[in-house]
């Protein structure tokens, strides 16, 4: 049986992937709950990782993944478990394990790269296709990007990384996007608008949030996941 904490921080966790794509650090965890320090999130992660709900992968910051919810929670949302990190390169996988997957997954076109920084000028072509998750994607149309910069590692968006991308041209604030600035340049950021100004908010203190003015930015797609290999 799971405490209160527990539910909240696991409902919190859960929330904060099929928003985002991504999990929250522990700050956020911390500051969610209420509590008082981080370490009061690491007993609580343990925890659950020890009864089975979640599993972290090793060696890397913020690799959660959701395995399984209690009753209560998948009567919420009618919960399927989704694998947000990728699989450690180098792995051995049985034929059956790369049959299976082939089924269960698409070819997303990769677009080139996308800055987590200073933005990049917009991007237009395919330089390949990657396989992904059928769970990740959904419907609509999607494609991929490879992250560069670290403007976003608070939300556990690191260089190197694949970020999906669903194609949208409409955002809520809070999303994370590609944002297509003045018709030429492209970022991932978070998405804030208010009134005739629109926010391009970083997750990293080193940047500066940027202001613009609403016709100065297009939405091109919002972020449903993100695939490392390591």
């Amino acid at each position: 049986m799971l405490t209160r904490k527990q539910i909240e921080l696991l409902r919190f966790i859960r929330d904060r992937i099929r928003a985002d794509g991504v999990p929250p650090s522990f700050e956020e965890m911390k500051d969610e709950l209420d509590l008082k320090s981080k370490s009061g999130v690491h007993r609580l992660i343990t925890a659950l990782e020890e009864r089975g709900f979640i599993h972290r992968m090793p060696h890397r910051a913020r690799a959660l993944e959701i395995v399984r919810l209690p009753e209560a929670l998948e009567r919420e949302t009618g919960f399927e478990p989704q694998v947000i990190q990728g699989d450690k390169t180098g792995a051995a996988a049985s034929p059956g394990d790369a049959a299976d997957s082939a089924r269960h997954a698409m070819e997303v076109p990769v677009m080139g790269r996308i800055a987590a920084g200073v933005p990049i000028e917009a991007i237009s072509e395919v330089s390949h296709n990657v396989a992904v998750p059928d769970q990740m994607v959904g419907r609509g149309h999607h494609y991929a990007l490879e992250v560069m910069g670290d403007s976003m590692i608070d939300v556990g968006i690191n260089e190197g990384d694949v970020v999906v991308i669903r194609e949208t041209s409409t955002a809520d604030n809070g999303d994370i996007v590609v944002a297509l600035v003045d018709d030429h340049e492209a970022t991932l950021k978070r998405f804030r608008k208010s009134g005739d100004t629109i926010a391009l908010e970083a997750a990293n203190p080193s940047y500066e949030t940027r202001l613009l003015r609403d016709d100065q930015v297009k939405v091109q797609g919002r972020l449903v996941g993100l695939m490392r290999s390591y």
